[in-house]
């Protein structure tokens, strides 16, 4: 056996299964996938001579992927997940989100909901997230504490808010909000798999000063950004209302230079965006978090992310817990492809739907592309993996290893999941 939580040498044999380009498969049945310090060495249908000293921990006829990605996942709101979805977006921020949010100032409060969120987050299929916390910087970082002592990769955001905003969840000004995330950034270097990510919640909440302060701060200390865009018709009228002087929401980003470029960026949605917005998307590499749960919950709209993916625009996915109801990446791959069928059906038939190896791709190393090289058995990959029992899904049918990955989205629940690695890592396994 290796080292529980360490690096080290090892190979996992079972059924293979990874998407190294969104058209298609990789399936190696009954293979070999390589792990050497934490990274892939490659995958194998017989375990080369130079390996044969390794541990090796055979699974049998389990699945085994590369670990799920959630680029866009809110943690205070796990608290009130499945509640209020009969609201629109901003009624829904203003009845349940905010009121739920100021109990963070409260740090016992923080640590009951936070420990909740984590011990389901840590069970699940997501090996590496993007992850709001509120504007709090004490819950904010015991929540990032947590996360590393179970050796899971984030990103985590303390959340920036300076207007618009209730009284007990409004920064005391941008000077006081800049200082206070400053502070937040300097606690959490000792941190190596969980980092801070520049958070303004989106721009109705963020003024002017605090972006340029927040601006310059990513220049200082290099860190990437996320946030929201172009979710809902009524908030991006808001944002026209704010800031008149640009051609469309991402221009209120990027006139802080906070939308892509040199500084990695994540919106969240872009269901409504332009095709100025998509142009810039495309052109600075910023991430588009498809959060199609959320979009639909909140009657946002679906996304066209067919076309994004047409026009090379990264792409991955979100559960946007709590306006998405489950951490489940793989619910969310299956509404990913559910929602872009009722598109192409009702609004736009020249965008096909999604396949089943486009939102396994978008799920892993389209989403993965922003850790850098994560989401994928290729060689030289971190290695993220998880190891699945579907033995309980029973069928009469004999079914191929596709057949069963297509399964999993539909059906999957955290209990198939046995074990699962981060970076080489064993999080968990519940097989000896």
């Amino acid at each position: 056996m290796m080292e529980k939580k360490g690096l080290s040498c090892y190979s996992l044999k079972g059924n293979l299964c990874y998407t190294p380009n969104k058209d298609e498969f990789c399936i190696i049945e009954n293979g070999y996938v390589v792990c050497k310090d934490g990274r892939c060495a490659g995958v194998y249908e017989t375990l080369p001579e130079k390996y044969k000293n390794f541990p090796c921990m055979d699974y049998g006829d389990r699945l085994i992927l590369p670990g799920l990605v959630d680029l866009h996942v809110h943690a205070p709101q796990y608290a009130f997940r499945g509640i209020g979805m009969d609201l629109e977006l901003i009624d829904w921020l203003n009845t349940h989100t905010f009121p739920e949010e100021q109990k963070y100032k409260e740090l016992d409060y923080a640590k009951r909901a936070y420990r909740i969120f984590g011990e389901d987050f840590i069970q699940s299929a997501t090996t590496r997230a993007c992850i709001f916390g509120t504007i709090h910087t004490e819950a904010t970082l015991w929540l990032m504490e947590f996360l590393e002592k179970a050796g899971m990769s984030a990103y985590v955001g303390k959340v920036n808010m300076d207007r618009n905003s209730p009284d007990n969840l409004c920064e005391a000004g941008w000077r006081q909000a800049a200082e206070d995330t400053e502070k937040w950034i300097l606690q959490c270097k000792n941190l190596k798999q969980v980092k801070p990510i520049l958070t303004p919640r989106f721009i109705p909440s963020c003024s002017d000063e605090l972006m340029e302060a927040l601006s310059k701060l990513q220049k200082r200390f290099h860190l990437p950004v996320q946030s929201h865009l172009s979710e809902n018709l009524g908030e991006i009228q808001w944002v026209r209302e704010l800031c008149p002087d640009t051609s469309c929401y991402g221009e209120a980003y990027d006139k802080y230079q906070m939308f892509g470029g040199e500084c990695p960026t994540i919106m969240a949605h872009c269901v409504h965006s332009t095709e100025e917005e998509q142009k810039m998307m495309k052109e600075q590499g910023v991430f588009v978090a498809h959060c199609p749960e959320s979009n639909t919950n909140l009657s946002s709209g679906i996304a066209p992310i067919r076309r994004y993916l047409e026009n090379g625009i990264c792409v991955g996915l979100g559960s946007d817990v709590a306006a998405g109801t489950s951490l489940s990446m793989f619910r969310v791959m299956a509404m990913a492809i559910q929602c872009s069928k009722l598109r192409w059906r009702l609004t736009d038939q020249r965008l096909a739907p999604l396949t089943v190896s486009e939102a396994f791709y978008l799920a892993t190393k389209g989403g993965g592309a922003f850790f850098g090289k994560v989401g994928s058995f290729e060689q030289g990959y971190e290695f993220d993996a998880l190891v699945i029992n579907d033995e309980e899904i029973r069928s009469p049918r004999k079914l191929t290893v596709k057949e069963r990955i297509e399964r999993l989205l539909y059906l999957a629940e955290d209990r198939h999941i046995i074990a699962k690695y981060i970076s080489g890592r064993e999080i968990f396994s519940k097989e000896a």
